[in-house]
């Protein structure tokens, strides 16, 4: 992505659990084949660890997504104060770039733009968004333009973006989390399920039934602590294929979670150079 400007002394900033939650998640051992998917509960059983078919299922989610890529995806994050930030979009997980566009909304109609900290204005922010493993970028979407965001993007030159470093907010965590969820080969299943995966609810979304599992726990966290018992702030949707549907993420001090929806492939979607060009 082109250099990252810092704006209204907003500074790159990682706290710890999110730091060594990306790491765990980042794992990267590769596993045997998935075992068949079987049912091993129903409706009225309660929160257990994780199996083995489980966790293998979970820890090919991220070579699936690698491997359908471009995925088409959506994210929702609540700011707080009513502020709420959606972002519509495609990420290519081989070369680590999404483009999508974004809306901004508040209570009573108010908004603020996904760039700004300050208190939320009175008129809707919406516009395109690029971002990648550095940071994010945002540009004004071209008027009376209803093609496809990746398309709005190619029109658009370098100078016409606005970008800078990740953040803390519950935005920034979250793209930069769902950038990363892709992988090249599966993650290590012995290690999931030691590190505290576990198996919550069987879930229906769209039709079609999900294992919602609670991801592995962030180094130092002890089982049954806290108010969440310790558990991870990452919860997945994983389907009988190890196909993800959906990741939430619970922020600190914020009762909404972070919720990302996968798609599936978008095979139409092509990835602009621009906003990453140099020179």
């Amino acid at each position: 992505m082109a250099r990252k400007r810092k704006t209204d002394g907003r500074t790159p900033r990682r706290t710890l659990w999110f730091r060594t939650l990306i790491a765990i998640a980042a794992c990267g051992a590769a596993a045997g084949g998935l075992a068949a998917y079987r049912t091993l509960s129903d409706d009225t059983a309660t929160e257990r660890p994780v199996t083995m078919e489980e966790a293998s299922r979970l820890a090919l989610s991220r070579l699936n997504l690698y491997q359908a890529s471009p995925v088409a995806v959506a994210l929702t994050a609540t700011e707080g104060g009513g502020v709420v930030v959606r972002v519509r979009g495609v990420v290519d997980y081989r070369t680590h770039r999404a483009v999508g566009s974004y809306q901004v909304t508040g209570a009573s109609g108010s908004s603020k733009s996904a760039g700004a900290s300050g208190p939320a204005a009175g008129q809707l922010d919406h516009g395109l968004i690029v971002w990648d493993t550095g940071g994010l970028g945002l540009a004004p979407a071209p008027e009376g333009d209803n093609s496809p965001p990746w398309q709005q993007a190619e029109r658009i030159p370098r100078s016409g973006w606005s970008a800078r470093s990740y953040t803390t907010d519950p935005l920034d965590a979250g793209l930069k989390l769902l950038i990363e969820l892709g992988a090249d080969r599966p993650d290590n299943p012995l290690l999931l399920a030691q590190s505290g995966a576990r198996w919550l609810e069987r879930d229906r979304i769209d039709g079609r039934s999900y294992d919602r599992f609670a991801g592995p726990r962030a180094q130092g966290a002890t089982p049954g602590a806290g108010s969440d018992g310790g558990r991870s702030p990452l919860t997945y949707w994983v389907d009988g294929d190890g196909g993800l549907r959906r990741v939430t993420m619970r922020m600190p001090g914020l009762g909404t979670p972070t919720t990302m929806e996968f798609s599936g492939r978008d095979g139409r979607a092509k990835l602009p150079e621009v906003p990453w060009a140099t020179g």
